[in-house]
């Protein structure tokens, strides 16, 4: 909820502290007669018995109408708000609140979740970005109910003030009513009493030529009485139906004094509550994340202790093994020196083989030269004898 909701809220729990304490009067049901009445009451018995007319048929008609204006003009004014108004039930938006706050899984708010198969499947968020986007998502939805519950308890605060006005022009009427019905039958009982009996007097003591109009003047005054009798008798029937409604002014208006107490209550009290609640899961889960990652930060560093201590044994294992070695191993040496003594008597074996190649080489070298010798001496014995033949047969040689 915004603080300017919140803001508005709270300025309009003094309104509704005001229309709540608000006690509205009890109609009386009782009629006050004429001669019963005090000295106000009967003033204003006798001024509304002036209204009446009898002859005059229009006034018996209208009679008491006069009262039922004022009344007229604050039901029309309260039907032309209900028409120029384009507002939903508050019940609504208070069900649109809760429904929301169900909305809100509380398995979402397990960020160690992993996603399942088909999350993965479907290409959906991890656990805890979904959870921040839902929460994200809820909180708008609560802004925007609460803006409507704030335009709710305005408008209810109105119809309020104006059905208590409404209440107190009903009962106006209806006390009213209760005036023009004892006007009127004073008016009867005057008629019945003195009137009448004196027109039907007169209309017996009335010369022949004037005895019809008299008697037609008897007669009208006699429909005339009817005629009031019936108004009497219609406005006692409205305000018994007048009586009716106040009860039901009084229901209407409690129900809406008790809804915008809810509304501000839950705009006051409920939804910082749940804000707060939402915002602690919130908070909890960032906990738990940050929790995880200081496990995981320690668990890594235990695990670079106990590694480093493994190594640091390897290495000083190693070290000090090095460290107690000679410069050289005996078995090395021991190695080396056979390997020297086999080098040095293979060199002087591969050596004497050597000098007894060379040995035999020799000897084949100068028996292979003996040989040549030999062959070229044979070769030049050879080539002297052909030469010789040669030249004596050549003639003139």
């Amino acid at each position: 909820m915004t603080d300017t909701t919140r803001q508005k809220a709270e300025a309009a729990l003094k309104d509704i502290e005001d229309v709540t304490a608000v006690v509205l009067p009890e109609p009386s049901s009782a009629l006050v007669p004429l001669e019963k009445a005090n000295k106000k009451v009967s003033a204003e018995i006798e001024k509304r018995m002036a209204e009446i007319d009898m002859e005059n048929t229009q006034s018996i008609i209208e009679f008491g109408s006069a009262a039922q204006a004022e009344l007229q003009v604050i039901s029309q004014d309260m039907l032309a708000g209900v028409r120029n108004k384009d507002v939903g039930p508050a019940g609504d938006s208070l069900r649109n609140i809760v429904t929301t706050i169900r909305g809100f899984s509380i398995s979402e708010m397990d960020m160690r979740r992993e996603r399942s198969w088909w999350e993965k499947l479907l290409g959906r968020m991890a656990p805890a970005a979904k959870f921040m986007a839902r929460y994200e998502d809820v909180q708008g939805q609560i802004d925007k109910i609460t803006d409507n519950l704030l335009g709710h308890e305005h408008t209810l605060l109105k119809d309020i003030k104006s059905l208590d006005k409404l209440y107190e022009k009903t009962l106006e009427f209806y006390d009213e009513l209760a005036l023009y019905i004892s006007a009127g039958e004073a008016k009867l009982a005057e008629l019945d009493d003195t009137i009448i009996p004196a027109k039907e007097a007169e209309v017996a003591g009335a010369p022949e030529d004037q005895g019809v109009i008299k008697a037609q003047e008897l007669r009208d005054l006699r429909a005339a009485r009817d005629d009031l009798e019936r108004r009497v008798h219609d406005l006692k029937l409205t305000r018994q139906v007048t009586m009716q409604s106040l009860p039901s002014i009084r229901l209407v208006q409690e129900n809406d004094k008790s809804l915008v107490t809810k509304i501000n209550s839950t705009l006051v009290n409920t939804v910082p509550l749940w804000e707060t609640q939402l915002a602690q899961a919130v908070t909890i889960q960032r906990s738990a994340e940050a929790a995880k990652a200081v496990k995981s930060a320690t668990d890594l560093t235990n695990e670079l202790l106990t590694a480093n201590a493994e190594n640091l044994q390897e290495a000083n294992r190693m070290v000090r093994k090095e460290m107690e070695r000679g410069v050289f191993d005996i078995e090395a040496v021991k190695s080396a020196n056979a390997t020297l003594i086999a080098t040095i008597e293979e060199s002087l074996a591969i050596a004497d083989e050597g000098k007894a190649k060379r040995a035999a080489a020799e000897e084949e070298l100068i028996k292979m030269e003996a040989e040549l010798k030999e062959t070229l001496a044979a070769a030049t014995s050879r080539g002297t004898a052909s030469a010789h033949n040669m030249a004596s047969s050549v003639p003139g040689g």
